[in-house]
């Protein structure tokens, strides 16, 4: 299986490190970037194939990824416009509509979008998936295969859902980071060196996560057994409702999918 990447950078290297992990083989996947530095890179690292341009690259691969910035995507998309035949397409480019897609790809209707995050550049993403109703089956695990090598993955039915996802996985690590940055503050504030914030921080957030991934019970659950009445814990939420934090958590994510449906709208104007 032939797998063409448009684009060289830090989420290909991530996707191109896992597949290989996962027993995709290096000679089976070839990198289109202009970049001379993510070339060498690429190659160094990986032992990939890579092109400064699409005429030197394979013009109809099996999947055709798609990594460039959704402002580069349709001048970058142009080579390989009626070329595409069966291939499918992957893109990960946040806010472009597959309808977009499409449209820049002369028609071409086998498409997956895909909304990873950054974990996944350490191997422990989540991807939300959502395919065009021309994709096959073998084509929908193919790009499960593929999105599955840097984390876990959701399918999603409906596009309009997409942004959604963004809203909660793509862009909620920087609400996690947010998080941690609290606690580190507040831990300086409280007396205790910068290190011991960090640690004791991040490890909370890593160790709470972890128990939640393995319970079946609701997260609010969790949260009332640590809270006992008239204690530590009780008084810090207590505090925190005052402030409206877990108000502002939702309003967040609810502008985050709005401003998404915006830049769709502004991305595929062209």
């Amino acid at each position: 299986m032939k797998i063409v990447f448009l684009g060289g950078g830090n989420m290909a290297n991530a996707l191109i490190g896992g597949m290989l992990k996962q027993g995709f083989a290096a000679r089976d996947i070839d990198v289109i970037d202009p970049g001379a530095d993510a070339r060498a890179k690429l190659t160094a690292a990986y032992s990939v194939t890579c092109h400064a341009g699409a005429d030197t690259a394979p013009v109809a691969p099996d999947i055709l990824l798609l990594a460039v910035k959704p402002q580069q995507m349709k001048e970058a998309l142009a080579p390989f416009v009626d070329k595409l035949g069966q291939a499918l397409v992957i893109s990960i480019a946040a806010g472009l509509d597959m309808s977009v897609l499409s449209r820049w790809l002369g028609g071409h209707r086998r498409i997956v979008r895909c909304m990873p995050n950054t974990p996944a550049l350490i191997g422990a993403g989540i991807t939300g998936l959502c395919a065009l109703p021309e994709v096959s089956a073998v084509q929908r695990a193919a790009a499960d295969r593929v999105l599955h090598a840097v984390g876990s993955t959701v399918w999603i039915d409906d596009e309009a859902r997409m942004d959604s996802v963004t809203a909660i996985s793509g862009s909620g690590p920087a609400y996690v980071f947010l998080f941690i940055e609290a606690l580190q503050e507040a831990a300086a504030e409280l007396g205790l060196s910068p290190e011991q914030g960090r640690q004791l921080a991040i490890e909370t957030v890593q160790g709470a996560a972890a128990l939640a991934a393995q319970s079946t019970e609701p997260t609010s659950l969790l949260r009332e057994r640590v809270t006992s009445k008239g204690g530590t814990t009780e008084a810090a939420l207590r505090t925190m409702a005052t402030h409206r934090v877990k108000e502002g958590i939702v309003a967040g994510c609810k502008a985050a999918d709005a401003r998404g449906r915006e830049l769709g709208k502004l991305l595929g104007a062209a």
